[in-house]
């Protein structure tokens, strides 16, 4: 099976919720979209992965069938929540490829993780989708467990960058993207914005 042959499915997903969502004002991934909250939509469109990781406070929200993979390093945002899911994954399932997200890309598709999935390749220990101005987005993007020492080493230097993370990356281009989830990378960062995409305003 090549690179571009294999399904999604041998993916674990880790999704991080429960941040400060200090821009948002309450907890984002409770706001609710269509009816669901954020983090229920973000979790369908990973529902078909292999594993599924839960990186949140204990307690916090239920998620059928999700596993809970503890915040190594609370407080730290995206990239401590990320070397929590390459541990846990790791633990779990093996070496591997994560597909890593939070609750701010509530439109994510699993056609959307399909086609990152297509991008891996030998070498390859990351894969980001690039948006519409061309800008590579560390969220929503496969990350291999080999990457976790990298991680780490980000964070015992006091780093927080989530983009850091990406090493022997490739890219998916936004025309790609577009084409099977024109809305995938549209982020909640503010109530307005959760406005605009519940009236199908945005791009």
């Amino acid at each position: 099976m090549t690179a571009t042959e294999r399904p999604a499915g041998d993916l674990v997903a880790a999704l991080t919720a429960g941040g400060r969502s200090r821009r948002f004002g309450s907890d984002k991934a409770l706001a609710r979209l269509e009816g669901r909250t954020l983090l229920s939509h973000v979790a369908a469109s990973l529902a078909g992965c292999l594993l599924r990781l839960l990186v949140a406070p204990p307690g916090r929200y239920a998620l059928p069938g999700w596993l809970p993979a503890p915040d190594t390093r609370p407080g730290e945002g995206p990239l401590g929540a990320l070397e929590a899911a390459l541990l846990a994954a790791e633990r779990h399932a093996g070496p591997g490829w994560v597909a890593f997200t939070g609750v701010d890309l509530p439109r994510l598709t699993p056609a959307y993780w399909a086609l990152l999935a297509g991008a891996r390749a030998p070498g390859v220990r990351s894969v980001l989708a690039l948006d519409a101005a061309g800008r590579a987005q560390p969220l929503g993007a496969l990350y291999h467990t080999a990457l976790r020492p990298h991680v780490t080493a980000l964070l015992d230097t006091g780093e927080r960058r989530l983009r850091l993370a990406a090493h022997d990356a490739v890219t998916v281009p936004w025309e790609a993207v577009a084409q099977v989830s024109p809305q995938a990378l549209f982020n909640v960062n503010t109530p307005a914005d959760l406005a605009a995409l519940e009236m199908g305003s945005s791009q």
